[in-house]
């Protein structure tokens, strides 16, 4: 988890990634942060993330993106 909020506060400064929950929802995250997100993520863990994975609820918040890191690690 300290390497997602590592590699989320590079990408993105300035937001408190531990408590936030709507990092799409309200636009703290927008698609070009999303689109440089997902390859520091798949070299960073070891993932395939697939535009079946790209949907809001799997990145509202840093919990729910390592919940798709931890899911994707499993398949």
């Amino acid at each position: 988890m300290n390497k997602l909020l590592e590699i989320l506060n590079e990408i993105n400064p300035g937001i408190d990634y531990e408590t936030e929950t709507r990092l799409i929802d309200d636009a703290l995250l927008d698609s070009f942060s999303i689109l440089s997100l997902i390859p520091e993520l798949e070299d960073a863990f070891d993932v395939s993330i697939t535009p079946a994975d790209m949907i809001p609820v799997n990145f509202n918040s840093a919990n729910a993106i390592w919940s798709m890191i931890n899911r994707l690690k499993e398949d």
